[in-house]
């Protein structure tokens, strides 16, 4: 678990810097660990949101069962007991989105819960009620009625996105996609992000006097090699740390 600290520290930084410097630790392919871009930030702002992942899975094409209707009670129990801030990921299990769990109603529920957010494969309505609640919407799809949405899994691993999230993990959202964060290396991240942006400066920095004109490539050359021996002493040294503990 971060400290309330650590998690304002990360949301300093965006998905993409949060993906260069996951790379540092090598802990994973760079192929994997976000999200396919079926998911999408709904509302167009530049807000970003960062908690721990309470899952479910849901389907609205046929009416729940008795003992799936008392699942609500289940899942807003496990919200409740998840690590704050809390971020819903839900699989709609359709095999086309029908029916919205989202709304209002269910927004305005998680916010007290201390939910953050949802990240579904499935869709979101209420947009112009939601919105001002702070509540963010990472979601695959805009839809107009509830249908028969019910519960149909509470807890477990989920599928959204491409990606295979669990209760419990530390996920990350903005406009540009959303990422796991792995638990190793959670407490070092937000210096990791510093050390990938200072990486880039001599190529961002330099690149940036010649706007209007053209730079020599030959000062191109030597900067972006600058930019690269800082990536590589990053990555050794946040790897290092890693193998440390």
């Amino acid at each position: 678990m971060l400290t309330e600290e650590q998690l304002a520290e990360l949301k300093k930084f965006d998905s993409p810097t949060i993906c260069n410097a996951i790379e540092f630790f090598s802990v994973r392919p760079k192929t994997s660990g976000f999200m396919n871009t079926d998911i999408k930030k709904v509302f167009h702002n530049s807000a970003r949101t960062v908690g721990y992942a309470c899952t479910a899975r849901i389907s609205a094409l046929h009416p729940p069962t008795e003992e799936q209707k008392k699942l609500a009670d289940t899942y807003y129990g496990t919200l409740h007991a998840s690590p704050k801030p809390t971020i819903t990921v839900i699989q709609d299990l359709d095999p086309v989105p029908t029916g919205s769990f989202w709304g209002e109603v269910q927004a305005t529920t998680h916010a007290a819960l201390g939910c953050a957010g949802v990240v579904t494969s499935g869709g979101v309505r209420d947009l112009d009620e939601v919105e001002p609640l702070g509540f963010e919407y990472y979601a695959a799809r805009i839809l107009v009625s509830h249908a028969y949405i019910h519960l149909v899994e509470v807890g477990g691993p989920v599928d959204v996105g491409g990606l295979a999230v669990s209760p419990g993990e530390l996920v990350f959202a903005d406009k540009h996609g959303v990422v796991v964060i792995p638990d190793a290396i959670a407490p070092h991240l937000a210096e990791a992000c510093r050390a990938a942006a200072a990486a880039e400066a001599p190529v961002l920095t330099n690149c940036r006097r010649y706007f209007g004109g053209l730079v020599e490539m030959e000062s191109l050359t030597k900067w972006r090699a600058e930019m690269n021996r800082l990536r590589s002493e990053a990555a050794e040294e946040f790897t290092a740390r890693l193998k440390k503990g």
